[in-house]
């Protein structure tokens, strides 16, 4: 283990944010280097995965991950959470589950081969197979399970999303391997891409994302414990401050400058992701609230973590507001309306206060401009 007096808190911060938070590049080169990208359909003001892109993607819009989709050899699937996983990530993690389907499921596999590709909507209307309950007490059709369920198993891909609904296909994966070295070489190979995601990983994180591989792989969940056993004997640590902390061995933290910027983070960000390394590193505790029954928020519904050089100082509540305008015009013809969208902020600070640095209220505001580029917001 590393000598704990090189490696300070100070150096785990600035590279927890330099080394996730890295200069912007393409979407299909901030792809690849991340592996994964966590999905959430709430918009405010913006999807996380989209979140989670703009600061690393050149001139990101919002909605450009599922417009580009298609073109971009990922998936839509479970890793350590639901999300876009890169091609040579997915093909880690399957074949899942039984090869042999049921009657019922082999009759709508059959379906969608020979239609190509289906939207739910037809698959019900095909095989009405009714209602079932689902696992937040509600009714769901039970199509729509299954379809999940074949999804998740591999036996289907999303193709695309039509108005958010999923547009599915078949898909057929590669035999599972047989001998253990080639299997044991794929379970390190997703602890690869957890470590990479979200290094600096303190003892218990690490063990949470990795024992969380177990959805990702379930048929090795049985064989977890090894690869967390393994990824401790092979990685880079430190104890710090009475913590085990873990990252790849061929990276140094105590070579990371501090970046002079301010970001607006997504709550699923992978700086931010883990709550016990959010305290850890910045001291104070963060919660996601959009379903905290609104008396008892702290922060709101959707607070992005605002993150200033390498500490992140409070939150931010981002939302759009759409108003229907008169159109300018110089004489009395009527020009008819048009609808402007503005950026509404409300920021909060743990310390009560922002920082009173100029560099910061000049680099928060033009955080603020990018994020309104990003949204298609206009002053």
């Amino acid at each position: 283990m590393a000598d704990q007096n090189r490696v300070t808190l100070d150096d785990l911060r600035r590279f927890a944010v330099a080394r996730s938070l890295f200069a912007p590049t393409t979407l299909r080169r901030a792809l690849a280097r991340m592996g994964f990208v966590q999905a959430d359909p709430i918009r405010a003001p913006a999807r996380a995965q989209d979140l989670i892109l703009r600061p690393r993607v050149k001139g990101y819009r919002a909605g450009d991950l599922e417009r580009h989709y298609e073109s971009l050899g990922i998936e839509e699937d479970v890793f350590v959470n639901y999300g876009f996983v890169t091609g040579a990530v997915q093909a880690l993690m399957h074949p899942r589950g039984p090869t042999a389907e049921r009657k019922r499921e082999q009759l709508l596999l059959d379906f969608v081969e020979e239609r190509g590709a289906v939207h739910p909507r037809e698959v019900e209307e095909h095989f009405a197979h009714g209602t079932v309950r689902n696992y937040w007490g509600g009714s769901s059709h039970a199509t729509t399970q299954m379809l999940d369920a074949l999804h998740y198993r591999g036996k289907l891909r999303v193709m695309r999303r039509e108005k958010g609904i999923r547009v599915y296909r078949t898909h057929q994966h590669e035999a599972a391997p047989k001998d253990e070295a080639t299997r044991r070489a794929r379970i390190d190979a997703l602890v690869d891409v957890v470590v990479n995601l979200y290094a600096p990983l303190p003892g218990a994180t690490l063990s949470y994302y990795v024992r969380r591989l177990r959805y990702a792989a379930p048929q090795w969940a049985e064989e977890i414990t090894g690869a967390l056993r393994r990824a401790r004997e092979r990685l880079a640590q430190a104890r710090v401050e009475g913590v085990d902390w873990y990252w790849p061995k061929e990276e140094n933290p105590r070579r990371t400058p501090a970046p002079e910027t301010v970001r607006l983070l997504a709550p699923f960000d992978p700086v931010v992701h883990d709550r016990t390394r959010f305290q850890l590193l910045w001291g104070w505790v963060y919660r996601f609230e959009a379903y905290t029954p609104v008396p008892k928020r702290k922060l709101g519904y959707y607070a992005l973590p605002l993150l200033w050089r390498d500490r992140v100082i409070g939150w931010g509540n981002l939302a759009v507001k759409s108003d229907t305008v008169p159109k300018s015009n110089l004489g009395t013809r009527n020009l008819g309306t048009r609808t402007t969208r503005t950026l509404t902020t409300e920021l909060g600070y743990v310390p009560g206060q922002p920082p009173r640095d100029r560099t910061f209220k000049r680099e928060l505001e033009a955080e603020l401009e990018r994020m309104r580029v990003f949204l298609g917001a206009k002053v």
